[in-house]
C-alpha cells in the first residue's frame, strides 16, 4: 500500500512539474555540441517582477525531478525561497563532464570545457533569460558530487551552495576543500550525506570528510553532513535533497515551535529586535529582500504576551505599521502596548482608529471595536 501511495505522490508532482517545466536544446560553442537541458521556474513568474535564486541541477536526466518537486514543494510553503531549477542532462556525456587528471585531480580536457561550459555559458544564459538573484547552489551526485566541488576552489566562487550526495571524491578534493573552507570569506553552505548503505568506499571516505570539514573554525562555513541508514547509493538523493534545502535555507524559514521556545522565550533582549535580525541575515545571506511573515509578527507577540515584557508591543507595532500599512496590524499591535502600559483611553482610540483598515492573519475589525467596548465599559469613557 505504501508503495502505491508513493508512486501517486512522484506522479502528481511529475505532472505539476511538468506544468513549469520548459525542455530546451542548448547550443555550446564551449563543448561544441547541443546540451539537453531542464528549466523549471517558479508558480506565477509571469505575474510579478520578482527576482529568483537559481539552482543547478548535475545528473538532471534523474535528479532534477526530485529537486524541482522539492524546491516548488517547500517554497509553496514558504520555508526556502522560489528558485529557477535547470537541470543538465549528462546521460551519454557523464564520464567525459567530469574528466579530471590523475596528477592534480583538477578538470582537464572535457572536464574543463563541461566547467567552463557552466560558468561561463549556461549561467549566464539564465540571467540573460530569466529575472534572477545572486545565490545559487549547485547539486551533485556521486562523480558530479565530486564537479560541483571545483567551483567552490575558485577564488570567487560561482556558488553559494554546495550539496554533495554520496560524493565520489577526486583523490586530493578532500585536501582541496579542508583548506578552502577553512579560508573562504563569504557566508557558503556546503552540505553532503553518505548512509550505511551507500558504496563502501564512497561512505568511507565521506565519513572522513566530515571529520574534517567538522574540525574546521571558520563561521562564513555553514555546514551540514547527514548519514542516513536506509538508502542505498541511488536512492539517497531522495531522502537528502529535502535535508539539504532545510539546511541552507533554516534561516528563511518561518519561526519554528522550537525557535519560539528554545531562544525567543529566553531572550534577555527585545525579541523584536531578535526579528530585525532575522530578516536582516535572511538579506545577507540570500541577497533577498523578505517581507515580514504575518506567523513570526504572531510569533512575537505570542512572545511578548507570555512574558509580560509589552513595552515591546510599542516596537511590534510599529514595525508592522510599516510592513502592512493598509492593514489593523500595526494598530492592533499599539493598542495592545498602550492597554497593557497603564493608557487606556490611548489605547481605545487606537483600536477604533484601526476599524477603517482591512483585517489580517485573523486579527479583525470586529475583534479591535470589541477591545475597544471593553476599555469603554472598564474606565466609563
Amino acid at each position: 500500500m505504501k508503495r502505491v501511495f508513493y508512486f501517486f505522490v512522484f506522479i502528481f508532482s511529475f505532472q505539476q512539474i511538468n506544468a513549469q517545466t520548459i525542455s530546451k536544446e542548448f547550443e555550446s560553442s564551449i563543448l561544441g555540441e547541443k546540451r539537453q537541458l531542464k528549466i523549471q521556474i517558479p508558480r506565477g513568474y509571469d505575474d510579478t517582477d520578482k527576482h529568483y535564486p537559481i539552482v543547478v541541477v548535475l545528473d538532471g536526466d534523474y535528479l532534477f525531478e526530485i529537486v524541482a518537486s522539492n524546491v516548488d514543494y517547500y517554497s509553496y510553503w514558504e520555508d526556502i525561497p522560489e528558485a529557477i531549477v535547470v537541470g543538465i542532462n549528462q546521460v551519454d556525456s557523464r564520464e567525459d563532464d567530469i574528466y579530471y587528471s590523475e596528477q592534480n585531480s583538477l578538470p582537464i580536457k572535457s572536464g574543463a570545457n563541461f566547467f567552463e561550459f557552466i560558468g561561463m555559458e549556461l549561467i549566464p544564459y539564465i540571467e540573460k533569460v530569466y529575472r534572477t538573484e545572486k545565490f545559487k547552489v549547485a547539486i551533485g551526485h556521486g562523480l558530479t558530487a565530486n564537479f560541483i566541488n571545483y567551483f567552490l576552489l575558485k577564488e570567487a566562487p560561482l556558488f553559494k551552495a554546495y550539496v554533495s550526495l554520496s560524493p565520489d571524491l577526486a583523490p586530493d578534493m578532500p585536501a582541496y576543500l579542508a583548506e578552502r573552507l577553512s579560508a573562504i570569506d563569504t557566508k557558503t553552505f556546503y552540505y553532503t550525506a553518505t548512509s550505511n548503505n551507500d558504496i563502501k568506499k564512497i561512505k568511507t571516505e565521506t565519513e572522513a570528510l566530515n571529520a574534517s570539514l567538522s574540525a574546521i573554525d571558520n563561521k562564513n562555513l555553514l555546514y551540514t553532513f547527514n548519514n542516513f541508514d536506509e538508502p542505498s547509493h541511488y536512492s539517497l538523493p531522495a531522502r537528502a535533497i529535502p535535508k539539504a534545502l532545510e539546511s541552507i535555507f533554516f534561516v528563511f524559514q518561518p519561526i519554528s515551535k522550537e525557535e519560539y521556545k528554545k531562544i525567543i522565550l529566553k531572550l534577555d533582549t527585545s525579541p523584536v529586535d531578535y526579528l530585525l535580525e532575522k530578516y536582516a541575515a535572511i538579506e545577507d545571506l540570500y541577497g533577498k529582500k523578505k517581507q515580514i511573515s504575518i506567523n513570526d509578527f504572531k510569533a512575537i507577540a505570542a512572545a511578548i504576551q507570555k512574558t509580560e515584557k509589552f513595552e515591546h508591543y510599542e516596537q511590534l507595532g510599529k514595525l508592522a505599521r510599516d510592513q502592512y500599512p493598509s492593514t489593523l496590524l500595526g494598530h492592533y499591535y499599539l493598542g495592545r502596548f498602550y492597554e497593557n502600559t497603564g493608557k487606556p483611553k490611548k489605547a481605545m482610540k487606537t483600536y477604533q482608529s484601526a476599524y477603517t483598515l482591512d483585517d489580517i492573519g485573523g486579527i479583525t475589525k470586529d475583534q479591535v471595536l470589541e477591545l475597544s467596548h471593553e476599555i469603554k465599559a472598564d474606565f466609563g469613557f
